[in-house]
């Protein structure tokens, strides 16, 4: 998945992050509630941790704000508070769960896990690309029930360039989709991730056009 953690506390930040990318996932880190909120407007993330204190825009106000516009992500909130009082106003913005600091990281990783399967037996839905059949929440590419194997992050990749439709995507946004927003990555490697996309779904008819300077967009033809 990707996940957008939203917590002040840099060191803690960090910490979260090299868990949950350990364990697979892409993280974006923000640090300013302000700044949070204006780029949950637009991320397509999967799930987000949200801390309550934050500076700028606290926390409830950004939940509040998710739930208004239709924005039904799962969401974990983290906070110092422990009265009954405030994770009944959490949950009652709208939370999906909520965890107290000082906390263990495995505790944080298997409420991420439950809202995930949760999160994925309403929301399952199978995209067609061309002859071949996308499952996000599978994690796979099929073709027909023949699994079509993509390593994670070139799949991400192929991921984002799917969610684009016909919009060019940049290198930079690429590199985001696949590794989270200020990872310490080289934009060369999604060269690397297209060329290696490219040969493994040509056979499918499926290709990716590349503007120089502008970016990729994916590119469906029948299959040979």
């Amino acid at each position: 998945m990707r996940i957008t953690l939203v917590e002040d506390n840099v060191g803690l930040a960090k910490g979260i992050a090299y868990r949950l990318e350990d364990a697979g996932h892409a993280v974006d880190i923000l640090h300013d509630g302000t700044d949070a909120a204006e780029f949950l407007r637009t991320d397509t993330s999967d799930m987000i941790i949200l801390d309550i204190n934050l500076p700028g825009t606290d926390g409830l106000r950004i939940l509040s704000e998710l739930r208004e516009r239709g924005d039904q992500r799962p969401v974990v909130l983290l906070t110092a508070r422990a009265a009954t009082e405030d994770r009944v106003l959490g949950l009652d913005a709208g939370a999906d769960d909520y965890l107290i600091k000082p906390f263990e990281m495995a505790e944080l990783e298997a409420r991420v896990r439950a809202l995930a399967r949760r999160r994925a037996v309403p929301q399952r839905r199978v995209r067609q690309v061309g002859r071949l059949a996308f499952d996000p929440d599978a994690r796979q590419l099929l073709d027909g029930d023949t699994p079509v194997e993509l390593p994670r992050r070139e799949l991400a990749v192929f991921e984002c360039l799917l969610d684009a439709g016909e919009r060019l995507v940049t290198k930079s946004a690429l590199l985001d989709y696949a590794y989270g927003v200020g990872a310490d990555v080289e934009e060369q490697v999604i060269e690397v991730y297209i060329s290696r996309i490219r040969s493994r779904l040509k056979p499918y008819g499926i290709g990716i056009k590349a503007q120089r300077g502008l970016g990729y967009q994916l590119r469906v033809s029948e299959a040979p």
